[in-house]
């Protein structure tokens, strides 16, 4: 499948009206594997990559962030969308070179947050964060297909736990002209179907943190148009690996192998990569 062709799939999923999961590999081999699962598009993880090369999530390169969002788009025929974070720098302008250096790397989407990096000033103020997203969608728009810009509002992810002015940021990026919404954070039901209601593109909601879980279900009843789990995947599996370790340090003991995958179960889905 060609680069527009999968541009034109993705903005196809949210055309459709119900939430559709879009789930979040960190590797080439997380990424087959979801695929063979039927999955219809893929999105990076910037925190799950992050751990899986012994490195904190906030301190990946542009080059870094690039990279795997290359190796991601050529693991699978899916379309994919990038974590891209704050677009690597403060400026409008470097916002928009990430979003065009990210267009020739094979993904077809990709998310700019308004959130600075800095402990002591987590977010940028309304007007500059309006102007970065206004400049990464130009950039979108001048790439030769059709690359799904999402706008992420990230207060709630740095304990700003303000919905008005989380609504009037998604607002402003809607009217911006990005593609797709996004506050991640958001847990209570009612936050949720506020923002949903606020807007008229599509919402995507962020599945996976502690607290109150939505089912795909509850959240296209709601009206959501895309579910994300983030760098959950990514835990999950540290999960795993981190309870065995320890059951091998504490106990001596190799239980953990009964829940292990079996190699006859992921072998074939990988041989035809092998070859």
């Amino acid at each position: 499948m060609g680069i527009r062709e999968k541009a034109d799939a993705f903005r196809a999923l949210h055309q459709k009206g119900a939430a559709f999961i879009i789930p979040n590999p960190w590797d080439r081999g997380s990424a087959r594997l979801l695929a063979n699962m039927g999955f219809k598009a893929l999105a990076t993880t910037s925190m799950g990559y992050a751990f899986s090369i012994g490195q904190t999530d906030g301190s990946l390169s542009r080059e870094q962030t690039l990279a795997n969002a290359r190796d991601m788009a050529e693991a699978t025929d899916l379309p994919v969308s990038a974590d891209l974070e704050n677009g690597f720098g403060d400026s409008p302008e470097e916002a928009a070179r990430t979003i065009t250096m990210a267009g020739a790397t094979g993904i077809v989407g990709g998310s700019i947050e308004d959130a600075t990096g800095r402990r002591g000033d987590p977010i940028y103020d309304m007007a500059l964060a309006v102007k970065r997203v206004e400049a990464a969608v130009a950039a979108a728009r001048a790439l030769p297909f059709h690359f799904t810009l999402t706008a992420r509002a990230e207060n709630y992810l740095h304990d700003r736990i303000d919905l008005d002015d989380t609504i009037a940021r998604l607002k402003a990026f809607e009217k911006a002209g990005a593609d797709v919404l996004f506050a991640p954070g958001l847990r209570r039901r009612e936050d949720i179907e506020a923002v949903v209601k606020a807007l008229e593109k599509p919402v995507n909601v962020l599945q996976g943190l502690s607290g109150a879980l939505l089912s795909q279900a509850e959240l296209a009843a709601i009206g959501v148009g895309r579910i994300s789990v983030g760098s959950a995947l990514a835990r999950a599996a540290l999960g795993g690996f981190l309870d065995a370790a320890n059951e091998m340090r504490e106990h001596g003991t190799f239980n953990f192998s009964a829940k292990a995958a079996s190699p006859r179960d992921i072998t074939p889905i990988l041989a035809p990569y092998s070859k």
